[in-house]
């Protein structure tokens, strides 16, 4: 009697689609992949996109704590792109049928060589390339976006790189985010107050590497009169070379500034609570550097 139940089991279990805990409408089907490194690691971080036959992005996300995806498409013809950081990008293409699981089974992706570091001495940011930008909550809804379009900044590479400095002088007043109005209300003595203050600083002597092509820049940042120690977490992008043939070298870099850490406090509330400006305030950096002479 047991033995017809298993048998009877066995047969019920390999009959079942490999889809069947996986609930997909019609005319669709089931990509996956598992993503690992050089010694066959999960990596947890990776981040996946699919794209149809003509480019447009289908889907998009990250890898499990297992390095695997599994993602829902309708049936046709698909590219995969993955990249993690510190390694090489992996692209395939998929076919995934109705009902049906395209798997490219595990996928290994190769470390990727460090971009190479600016040679030592004296680089000069670049502002016609380069752009310092930030982004306000306004009203707990929409976000603002802005820019100072006025600065200037040297940067001196010294070996070991670790050990290099930076200063960066902006211009308070070249605010500007697209509306006069509010421009002139953030450069008033309830925001940035720049005729006391018309100038940000940041200064900074440590750059500590944290692997492949990021880094932690920590400094000083002076702002409507009060400083406070900054770290800005930066994406080193690599050498290159300009239209008349100079060396160059770019970056990205982030950080989240408080208000009230610089006592720019200004503040209104709405009827139900919700401040009119947030709190804090999102940096956004895109910078090139030339070489001196």
């Amino acid at each position: 009697m047991f033995g017809r139940w298993l048998g009877n089991r066995t047969n019920r279990v390999q009959r079942t689609s490999p889809l069947a805990a996986v609930q997909t409408p019609p005319s669709a089907g089931v990509l996956s992949c598992r993503v690992l490194d050089p010694v066959n690691g999960p990596v947890t971080h990776a981040q996946f996109a699919v794209s149809d036959a003509m480019g447009r992005k289908v889907v998009s996300g990250g890898t499990d704590p297992f390095g695997s995806f599994v993602t829902t498409v309708p049936a046709g013809e698909y590219r995969l792109a993955v990249s993690a950081e510190g390694y090489t990008p992996y692209r395939a293409s998929a076919t995934v049928g109705e009902n049906a699981l395209a798997s490219l089974g595990d996928v290994t992706l190769q470390v990727a060589r460090p971009p190479q570091l600016p040679a030592p001495g004296d680089w000069q940011i670049e502002p016609t390339h380069s752009s310092i930008a930030f982004t306000a909550r306004h009203i707990g809804l929409a976000r603002i976006h802005g820019r100072f379009n006025s600065f200037a900044g040297a940067v001196r590479i010294t070996e070991p790189v670790e050990q290099s400095a930076m200063h960066v002088v902006i211009d308070a007043a070249s605010i500007d985010t697209n509306v006069r109005m509010r421009d002139d209300h953030l450069r008033s003595g309830e925001f940035l107050d720049v005729a006391r203050f018309p100038t940000l600083e940041f200064y900074s002597e440590r750059f500590v590497h944290r692997g492949a092509n990021r880094w932690a820049v920590t400094g000083a940042l002076s702002l409507h009169g009060v400083t406070r120690t900054v770290t800005l977490d930066t994406e080193y992008l690599g050498l290159g070379n300009g239209m008349e043939g100079e060396v160059r070298a770019a970056c990205r870099a982030t950080t989240e500034l408080h208000r009230d850490d610089f006592t720019v406090s200004w503040q209104t509330m709405l009827a139900r609570g919700i401040a009119v400006v947030g709190p804090s305030i999102r940096i956004d950096l895109d910078v090139q550097v030339v070489r001196k002479g």
